[in-house]
């Protein structure tokens, strides 16, 4: 399989890399600044690129079996998010690619509250930017399905846990679609490790379309 990974460098996204290679499918590596791409192996194309261009986005996925973006904007960015989002589905109209999303969690409801992460009182107040980002961004896809009668792309958003921090790969996880996955205790966490095999996962096996999911121990 011929996978292209957009923000190849970032925290998800270079898991994301080492879970595809380590499976034995050829890699497309995309970020802003290639030189940060410059510790991959030999046999993976490393290219530079901007994803919130659509002529970018279709020529750097025209041979791809799928798509799987993980970026992230810089803090005071936050509105790129939206932006990338309309990029991609109007690149990826070009050639029918598959897209798979790394979103954001603070749109998924809370077990026994009624309302979203996002919406509870101890939501970090600093994270509220992306949050915002991040709903904007699942709204755009939403909106051209419901526009193009199921959608030019075949593409799923992926809402990680609550916590999504650097750990172990255990490849153990479960899968839900709009609401938090809590543990008995209420905690609520994923490695990036193990959402980069999510992410192959389905990559490999398609069982979402045109919708999000979310994933947590």
């Amino acid at each position: 399989m011929q996978i292209t990974v957009f923000g190849a460098s970032g925290g998800v996204g270079s898991r994301v890399v080492a879970e595809a290679l380590s499976r034995g499918h050829r890699v497309r590596a995309v970020s802003r600044d290639a030189s940060r791409l410059s510790d991959l192996p030999a046999g993976v194309d490393v290219r530079s690129g901007d994803v919130s261009d659509p002529d970018q986005v279709a020529r750097l996925s025209a041979d791809s079996d799928v798509v799987i973006s993980a970026t992230r904007p810089e803090p005071g960015r936050e509105h790129e998010l939206p932006e990338v989002a309309a990029a991609l589905v109007e690149g990826l109209s070009r050639n029918g690619t598959r897209l798979l999303v790394v979103g954001g969690a603070a749109s998924l409801t809370v077990p026994g509250t009624g309302k979203t992460l996002g919406e509870q009182p101890d939501f970090p107040a600093e994270l509220l930017p992306i949050a915002e980002g991040c709903n904007r961004q699942l709204a755009v896809f939403r909106t051209a399905a419901v526009q193009s009668d199921g959608g030019p792309v075949d593409w799923a958003y992926l809402s990680p846990a609550a916590l999504l921090e650097p750990g172990t790969r255990t490849g153990a996880y479960r899968l839900g679609t709009d609401h938090l996955i809590t543990d008995d205790e209420g905690n609520s966490a994923i490695s990036m490790e193990d959402l980069a095999v999510v992410l192959l996962d389905e990559a490999e096996t398609p069982e979402h379309h045109r919708t999000r999911f979310t994933a947590g121990y």
